[in-house]
């Protein structure tokens, strides 16, 4: 608390309401920081949560197409300390999802402040402390915060912002355009011709919803791609590796994957689908390139209701150019081409994250960096990446938490002791 004081030095200390945070301030309330909040409850640690939406998991919420379900099995995908309900299916809906997400919540009486939204966080040489700058609304009224904290978890994650390519006449386009986060089901399209911008798991998820609303969708590739069957003999693909990488190496594990995808698409590249060169497991590990477990949207492809194209060179009225000079006539484009972090735009600090927002050391090393900083959600390793940061985040915090206590109840005791020996 000594430090809180030398704050006071600083002239714009007073110039917005200040408050102090006994125990870690962790930014954003998805999954990621939910977790880390469970894992501290878990240590006694006290902490608050800032989140700018209304609402934990907004990005589940608000920024996700109906039909989504998770891609791999419920194990893989639950926090620490709660499992998924028993009856939940395999692979649990989107809905389902953040039930769970909203029970996890409760469970570990987690309350996060809505409506904050960090615009700076920066580590105060002087005093030993963060400060983080926030403004929170509610209606009409717009209140600046400042937090003080002595430690700062990062939890906004690695889809917080959309990313909005840069495509000659796409402002000037007539037609709809929206990114994926805004796309809920193909019925608005219906009986439309979309062009879907990107083939990852959302745009070959996309494409499939809108071929089964009737419209006519049309895919980009631009780069090659690993499709894989979510499933082979009877068991997630995910599993099927995790299992094999207790005995093989990661290079040979690659290898069966993918002649067992062979054995059940046979050669893709025949549809459009260049597979790189960089075995799946191997591109996630080193890119965070996520391969795409197909869930119908191959048999589409190949019956031709979805159609593969090139790279858009540019958009003209209610056409698209391609790379190969073909044109399309166009009524509607949904743009899945990603989302990235935000880190940069408010955490002032150059030491741990580097400048696309993610750590820079890789993982397993990335969740702790100097002077009371951590970061969780940025392994590029899915919710299961998440979990396994909360805790040694929960962990590392909690060990300083408990020695300070520890020493703190001893000071008392000591005290207590003296004042009774001098009557």
């Amino acid at each position: 608390m000594e430090n809180f004081f030398r704050l006071v030095d600083h002239e714009d200390f007073f110039s917005r309401r200040c408050i102090w945070v006994n125990g870690p301030i962790i930014v954003g309330a998805g999954p990621s920081g939910l977790a880390t909040a469970a894992c501290l409850r878990e240590q006694g640690v006290p902490f608050m949560v800032l989140e700018r939406a209304d609402c934990i998991a907004s990005l589940w919420q608000k920024r996700t197409y109906d039909r989504l379900k998770l891609h791999l099995p419920k194990q893989f995908c639950q926090l620490p300390k709660l499992p998924f309900p028993e009856d939940f299916p395999e692979y649990p809906t989107k809905k389902q999802f953040i039930e769970y997400l909203e029970s996890y919540a409760t469970h570990f009486q987690i309350n996060p402040q809505f409506n904050e939204c960090v615009q700076s966080a920066r580590y105060d040489e002087t005093s030993g402390l963060w400060r983080v700058k926030s403004v929170s609304s509610t209606g009409a009224t717009r209140n600046e915060v400042e937090y003080i904290c002595r430690w700062l978890v990062v939890a906004t994650g690695e889809n917080a912002e959309c990313v909005m390519p840069d495509i000659e006449g796409l402002s000037d386009f007539k037609g709809e355009v929206i990114h994926a986060c805004d796309y809920k089901s193909g019925e608005s399209f219906r009986g439309k011709k979309v062009l879907v911008v990107g083939c990852g798991n959302s745009g070959m998820e996309l494409s499939l919803d809108l071929c089964n609303h009737h419209a006519s969708p049309s895919m980009v590739v631009r780069s090659s791609v690993h499709v894989l069957p979510r499933e082979v003999f009877g068991k997630s693909t995910f599993e099927f590796a995790v299992m094999m990488l207790q005995w093989l190496p990661l290079w040979l594990v690659d290898k069966i994957i993918l002649m067992l995808a062979w054995f059940v698409f046979g050669n893709v590249e025949k549809l459009g689908l260049k597979r790189p060169s960089t075995g799946p497991l191997e591109l996630k590990n080193t890119k965070g390139k996520t391969p795409v477990l197909d869930l119908g949207a191959l048999a589409k492809i190949r019956s031709g209701d979805i159609k593969v194209v090139p790279g858009v060179k540019r958009f003209n009225n209610g056409e698209a150019e391609l790379v190969n000079g073909e044109k399309l006539d166009v009524d509607a484009v949904v743009l899945a081409t990603g989302y990235r972090s935000n880190v940069p735009y408010w955490l002032q600090e150059g030491e741990f994250f580097s400048k696309n927002g993610f750590p820079k050391m890789p993982f397993p090393h990335g969740w702790k960096g100097n002077a009371g900083l951590y970061a969780v959600g940025f392994t590029k390793r899915g919710l299961s990446g998440a979990s396994s940061d909360a805790v040694k985040i929960a962990q590392d915090i909690g060990k300083v938490w408990k020695d300070e206590t520890k020493q703190k109840k001893q000071r008392t005791t000591a005290c207590h002791r003296r004042c009774i020996s001098q009557f």
